[in-house]
C-alpha cells in the first residue's frame, strides 16, 4: 500500500497503480466491446447460415441442448440466447478467478493468466470451425481478470480515502477510451473487410494490455494470500456487510438485464430500422460504439462534476441515491427507443439520443456500487464480492437472452418498451430494500 499512501500520483492525483490497471483494462475493454459489436451480426449473418453452420464444431450439439431447454428457436432467437450464455458467463467464471486471486495464486498472476487465454481466445475466433473453443477460452479467461482487477483498483486506497468513488469514475472513463475505439478498428474491419480479421485485432488489443500489465507490476499492490486458517473467520458485523451487499445487487441484476439489451439484439434492429447514410456512404452497426464510448465518457464527468459541486455544499448524495438516478434513466432511455422504434425509418440522430440518455445514467450506476463494495467489503473476501457483482450481470446476460425470443412477436416497439419497464422495476426493488440495506451496511451508507 506504499504507492497508495504517498504524495506522487501521476493520474489526476491518483496513485501510479491506477493508471497501470485502467490502461490494462482499457486493451481489455477494448476486445471485449470489439467481440460484443460483432457477435451478433457475425451470428446471424455468416455462422448460422445454412452454408457455414454445418462445419461449426460442436454448435449443432449445443443447439439441440438448448432446445431441450429453452424449446424450439428461430435463428435469431439462438444467437439471442448464445450472446446472452456467452455474455453471461463472462461475468461468472470470475468466482472462480476471485478465488484464485484472494486464495491460491494471488490476483497479479491470476489476471496474467487470464490475459493469456482470453488473448488465444480472441486469436482462435480467426476459424470458424472452433467458434465454441474461442468462446470457451474468452470466457474462462476473463474469470481470472475481471473482479480481480477491480478489487485492486480498491486495494490502492486505504478504506477511509474519499479518493476511492472518484478512483472507479477515471477508471471506467479509461475503459471507456476502449470501447470508444473497439468499434472503429474491430468493428470496420470485422463488418467491411472480413469477420475473422475483426476478431484477430481484437486478439492482439488483449496481448498490449498483458504487456501492459506485467511492466507496471511494481506500482500494483502487493498480492495478500488470505491464510487457510482465517478462511471463514468473519466477525458478525462483516456478514452483515456482505448481507448488506446482497440485498443491494438484486436491483442492480435487474437493472443489467435492461441496460446490456443496447448492445445484443438493439445491434440487430439497427441494421435495418436506422438510417445510417451519411454522405452516401453506410456507416457500420458497429460504430454506435464508438459515439456510446464517448457519451459514457462525457456520463461519468458529468456525474463526477455534479457530485463535487454538490460535495461543496455538503449535499453530495449517498451511492444508494445515486444508483437509484442512473437506474431511472437506463428506464427513461428505453421508453425513448420504444418511441422511435415506431418510426418507418429512425434517423440515426435519434438513436444517438438513446444512447446519450443510456450513458448519462452510467455515470451515477457503475462507479457508486463498486466504491461501495470495494470499501465495504470484509478484507478476506473483497475480490470474491467483487466478483460476486460481476456474477449478477450472467444472470442478467442469462435472462436477457431468454428475452430475446420476445422480440420477433412482440416487434421492436413493444420490446424496447418491455425493457424500459424492466429497469423501472430495478427501481422499485431498490426502494423496497431500503431499509435492510440502511441497518446492514456501514454508518456511511445510513445518511438520508
Amino acid at each position: 500500500m506504499a504507492d497508495a499512501q504517498g504524495s506522487k500520483g501521476d493520474l489526476f492525483g491518483h496513485p501510479r497503480g491506477l493508471t497501470v490497471l485502467a490502461t490494462t483494462e482499457m486493451w481489455e475493454r477494448f476486445s471485449f466491446y470489439g467481440m460484443q459489436a460483432l457477435l451478433m451480426l457475425y451470428m446471424t449473418k455468416h455462422l448460422l447460415q445454412p452454408g457455414v453452420a454445418p462445419d461449426v464444431f460442436g454448435l449443432a450439439a449445443f443447439r439441440g441442448g438448448l432446445a431441450a431447454i429453452v424449446g424450439p428457436m428461430t435463428d435469431l432467437a439462438f444467437a439471442a440466447q448464445t450472446f446472452g450464455i456467452y455474455s453471461g458467463l463472462l461475468y461468472g467464471t470470475p468466482l472462480i478467478g476471485a478465488w484464485l486471486g484472494d486464495r491460491v495464486l494471488g490476483k497479479t498472476r491470476t489476471i496474467t493468466l487470464g490475459c493469456l487465454l482470453m488473448t488465444a481466445g480472441h486469436l482462435t475466433m480467426a476459424s470458424e470451425h472452433w467458434f465454441l473453443l474461442a468462446l470457451a477460452l474468452i470466457v474462462t479467461g476473463a474469470g481470472g481478470v475481471i473482479g480481480n482487477m477491480a478489487a485492486q483498483v480498491g486495494l490502492l486506497y486505504a478504506p477511509d480515502d474519499h479518493r476511492r468513488t472518484r478512483a472507479f469514475g477515471i477508471y471506467l472513463i479509461t475503459l471507456n477510451i476502449g470501447a470508444l475505439v473497439a468499434p472503429l478498428a474491430i468493428g470496420t474491419v470485422g463488418e467491411k473487410v472480413g469477420w475473422h480479421y475483426g476478431f484477430a485485432i481484437a486478439g492482439v488489443g488483449m496481448g498490449i494490455g498483458l504487456a501492459t500489465y506485467l511492466v507496471g507490476r511494481r506500482h500494483l499492490p502487493p498480492d495478500r494470500l488470505t491464510p487457510r486458517q482465517e478462511r471463514t473467520r468473519l466477525t458478525a458485523a462483516e456478514w452483515r456487510r456482505v448481507w448488506g451487499i446482497l440485498f443491494l445487487l438484486l436491483p442492480y441484476t435487474i437493472y443489467g438485464i435492461a441496460s446490456f439489451q443496447a448492445y445484443g439484439i438493439m445491434f440487430v434492429w439497427a441494421d435495418t430500422a436506422v438510417n445510417r447514410t451519411v454522405l452516401g456512404w453506410e456507416v457500420p452497426v458497429t460504430w454506435i460504439g464508438i459515439v456510446d464510448g464517448v457519451l459514457t465518457i462525457l456520463g461519468v464527468v458529468v456525474a463526477n462534476r455534479v457530485w463535487l459541486t454538490l460535495a461543496r455544499r455538503g449535499r453530495e448524495p449517498t451511492d444508494f441515491a445515486k444508483m437509484m438516478v442512473g437506474y431511472l434513466g437506463v428506464s427513461a432511455a428505453f421508453y425513448f427507443a420504444a418511441a422511435i422504434a415506431t418510426l418507418p425509418l429512425v434517423p440515426v440522430i435519434l438513436w444517438i439520443v438513446f444512447f446519450l440518455i443510456l450513458d448519462l445514467s452510467y455515470g451515477w450506476t457503475e462507479p457508486p456500487i463498486q466504491s461501495l463494495i470495494s470499501r465495504d467489503s470484509p478484507p478476506a473476501v473483497n475480490a470474491t464480492m467483487m466478483a460476486i457483482m460481476k456474477a449478477t450481470t450472467m444472470v442478467s446476460y442469462f435472462v436477457l437472452g431468454w428475452m430475446g425470443r420476445f422480440y420477433e412477436p412482440l416487434g421492436p416497439p413493444l420490446y424496447w418498451a418491455l425493457v424500459g419497464t424492466t429497469a423501472l422495476s430495478a427501481v422499485v426493488v431498490l426502494i423496497a430494500t431500503r431499509a435492510p440495506l440502511l441497518r446492514l451496511l456501514e454508518p456511511d451508507e445510513r445518511r438520508d
